[in-house]
């Protein structure tokens, strides 16, 4: 049987604290009413109370429990209403009455006990005693008899009241019904008539006097005065919300905030200083509320002391334009071909390596170099140090090289430039500093800031001069991180892997990132499984200006992302739903609305055409690259629409997104899986694959200009004169024309010309000579024309055949 440790209390009618300190000395665990008691727990408490309450002898019990057995009931109280006939004797009799009987129980209740108490004491008298405590009570009990008749023949007793005279006291029956119901009915009944009276009394002492409106919003101030209230407020809230806070009226808030110069209302948002200024008015304190997000909750973002920063390796970048030398210098620092293993020889997405430099370590980050990638580039001039300006010295600046300069500058970073392909006969290297000098980069020899080292990533020339230069610049800026704290930092870029899954690789600013770690980037969130270096080795921790490469996440982070190691995993997958959730109401938001206003170009995007791509490519960078350079290629005519764009092969559901949507697919530096080949053939959808951006372009645009709206012109194609006009019943009116130049063509258009003017324009519904009908008739011939619609022909008349012809541009 199970018994809970709420029952045994009640049962054994003891408290809580009792039963749990016995319990606690001889059992472990926290116990509460619910839980449900052992056998051995039972015993043990059962044992200890039974021991407690032990008494020598139960005489005394079972003596006082034949007393209470002989114990009469209480009479009930009998409320009869007095009556104005009622005599004086018979009353005092009853009274007099009662009284006696009372007295009597009391002296034999008194005489019993004090029997009792001698007969446990073990006294001499205690037969005698028994023998007169079984006696006495044969006597109560007849006096009792006796009460019990006269109540009897009291309550049948009826009396009469005469409701028709004019002075009949009701209250006096009321109370005798109030004493019959039960105490909760009364005492609700009592209740409710003491209100209705203190309303009736308030009520009449308003009559006496009422209080103005003037009158009252003086009590009201005055009384708001006298108990400010304090009022936390946020950064914006509604007039409505605030007036409740302030327990007042919204008419009083409004006309407080017109008296201000605002004019508002009710439902209109105000911000934190215009509440203010209100609730001043109210002689409200106001506080600000401080709303503790989640990321607040879960991110560390406290700054470092001094004490603990530690010097960390600089962060380099290395920018330029399309072939100018980039990856090649950045090859020979590494000692490694990377550009070999580049589609046509183009850095396609972003690499982090770190080399070390005598005793310093120096991380390089390579971008592409191609204009598509511009996002990417930036990205990486927002988490570098230095950046490495390559320039050739046979080209001089180029417009990505421009790009490059804003983008350093941008994200204040400092600048070294290295005048590359110095080993060239055409190279100028005091023309690249010319230029820069335009662009506003001065270089050291010129009396400015920057420097410029002359390099050849093909001879090695200069190199060591460059990375020298680096360390120098780092040790000028001082650059420092925290390597004791949670790990902080960047995604590079990242890719889904088939047998992996997304595999992010990241740069490290700050703390340290170890094995295990929940990390939350972007809408990405997961515990690093796996952590690998730049050069493929596993490694159990990462700390600042680290590039490693994680998988665990459960998403593709997008490049540039920040990353955060945080403590709950359980948050954190909260947090990333806010943000996916915060995402969708931005494009939601970014969806045009029709009004009158923007209705007429509403219009004109229904009928432009649409061209939808479906992008997938090899990592996220690549997808935003292609993805932009796409949607450029916009124009008035044709919008370019990427509905969907992802990392991964192309697979099945690519394909049937694209056959719904009639979108075409575009995939680079990946290839379709054998189910997604065998179904984009039978639905008859457009899958085009690349290895190079350029192609890619190119080829889209082509397919574009035949989706564009056709332009035509008017091409003449013969000169007919009227020189009769023949009425033909069943058919109606024929001209009889002589061809003049051209040909005449049936079904053609035609425009009839009368005195050099344009009266009509029409087609050609038939076309005779003699009685036989033609196709065409050429110049110098006769014929007979009939036109669709147009019927007023007359004599020299010229009919002017011609035809609408499709050119491009």
């Amino acid at each position: 049987m199970k018994y809970k440790l709420g029952e045994l209390i009640k049962d054994f009618n003891v408290t809580k604290k009792e039963v749990t300190d016995l319990l606690k000395e001889h059992f472990s665990g926290t116990k509460n009413n619910s839980t449900i008691l052992t056998e051995e727990e039972l015993n043990y408490i059962f044992e200890c109370f039974t021991l407690k309450n032990s008494v020598e002898s139960f005489d005394e019990y079972y003596a006082l429990a034949a007393l209470k057995e002989e114990k009469p009931e209480p009479e009930p109280i009998q409320a009869e209403p007095e009556e104005k006939g009622a005599e004086p004797e018979e009353k005092a009799a009853k009274k007099k009455k009662s009284t006696s009987k009372e007295s009597t129980e009391a002296g034999k209740k008194q005489s019993k006990e004090e029997k009792i108490q001698k007969s446990v004491k073990g006294e001499d008298e205690k037969a005698p005693a028994a023998k007169k405590y079984d006696t006495k009570p044969a006597a109560k009990k007849q006096d009792t008899e006796k009460s019990s008749e006269d109540n009897v023949i009291r309550k049948k007793e009826k009396r009469v009241v005469n409701t028709r005279s004019s002075n009949v006291n009701i209250e006096r029956y009321n109370e005798k019904y109030d004493h019959m119901a039960g105490d909760k009915y009364r005492s609700d009944k009592m209740l409710s008539k003491q209100k209705i009276t203190q309303r009736s009394q308030q009520k009449n002492k308003m009559r006496g006097k009422k209080e103005t409106e003037a009158e009252r919003l003086n009590r009201i101030a005055n009384e708001r005065k006298a108990k400010p209230i304090t009022v936390v407020l946020p950064e914006e809230i509604t007039v409505h919300d605030l007036a409740i806070k302030l327990k007042a009226t919204a008419a009083e808030v409004v006309k407080k905030l017109f008296m201000l110069g605002m004019m508002v209302t009710v439902n209109d948002v105000i911000d934190f200083d215009t509440a203010s200024l209100a609730a001043m008015e109210f002689h409200a304190k106001v506080e600000k509320e401080v709303v503790v997000t989640i990321e607040d909750r879960i991110i560390d973002d406290s700054e470092d002391t001094d004490e603990n920063l530690e010097t960390r390796a600089p962060v380099v970048v290395v920018m330029g334009h399309v072939d100018h030398g980039k990856t090649s210098l950045l090859d020979y620092i590494r000692k490694a071909n990377v550009t070999s293993t580049e589609a046509g020889g183009i850095t396609q997405h972003i690499g982090a390596y770190r080399v070390k430099v005598g005793d310093k370590n120096i991380t390089f980050l390579d971008t592409p170099g191609h204009e598509a990638f511009t996002t990417m580039r930036a990205r990486g001039a927002q988490v570098t140090d230095i950046a490495i300006l390559v320039v050739a010295a046979d080209d001089g600046i180029m417009p990505q090289t421009i790009e490059a300069i804003n983008h350093a500058k941008a994200a204040e970073v400092s600048v070294i430039v290295a005048i590359n392909k110095m080993d060239k006969p055409a190279a100028n290297p005091d023309r690249v500093k010319q230029q820069l000098v335009e662009y506003g980069l001065v270089p050291e020899e010129w009396g400015g800031d920057v420097p410029c080292i002359p390099v050849s990533a093909k001879t090695g020339e200069g190199v060591n001069d460059l990375l020298e230069m680096v360390n120098l610049v780092a040790d000028v800026k001082e650059l420092k991180a925290n390597p004791n704290r949670a790990a902080k930092g960047t995604v590079i870029e990242a890719r889904l892997d088939k047998g992996r899954g997304p595999i992010a690789s990241i740069l490290v600013q700050n703390g340290t990132l170890n094995k295990g770690d929940i990390i939350v980037a972007g809408t990405a969130v997961g515990r690093v499984r796996a952590m690998t270096d730049d050069k493929g080795r596993k490694i159990e921790k990462a700390g600042p200006s680290v590039p490693v490469e994680i998988t665990g996440l459960d998403d593709v982070p997008t490049g540039g992302d920040v990353f955060n190691v945080v403590s709950d995993e359980r948050l954190a997958r909260e947090l990333v739903e806010q943000r996916k959730d915060k995402i969708k109401e931005e494009i939601f938001a970014k969806q045009t609305k029709v009004t009158l206003d923007n209705l007429f170009d509403q219009m004109q995007l229904g009928e432009m055409k649409e061209l939808k791509i479906i992008v997938k490519a090899d990592v996220q960078g690549s997808v935003e690259a292609v993805k932009q350079s796409l949607e450029k290629l916009s124009n008035e005519e044709v919008r370019v629409s990427v509905i969907h764009g992802a990392v991964g092969a192309v697979n099945e559901s690519d394909v049937m997104l694209a056959n719904a949507s009639n979108a075409i697919i575009v995939g680079f530096n990946v290839r379709p899986d054998a189910i997604a080949e065998e179904t984009a053939e039978r639905d008859g959808v457009d899958m085009r694959l690349y290895r190079v951006i350029y192609d890619c372009i190119e080829e889209i645009e082509s397919a574009m200009k035949g989706m564009l709206a056709p332009k035509f012109r008017e091409v003449v194609l013969g000169k007919a004169e009227c020189r009769n006009v023949i009425k033909i019943k069943s058919i109606g009116f024929i001209a009889g024309s002589y061809v003049l130049n051209g040909k005449i063509v049936r079904n053609a258009d035609v425009r009839i010309v009368r005195d050099g003017v344009i009266i009509a324009d029409d087609k050609i519904a038939s076309l005779q000579r003699f009685k036989d009908t033609v196709k065409e008739v050429a110049a110098g011939y006769e014929c007979g024309i009939g036109l669709e619609r147009f019927n007023d022909l007359k004599e020299g008349d010229i009919i002017e055949a011609y035809e609408m012809q499709e050119y491009r541009d």
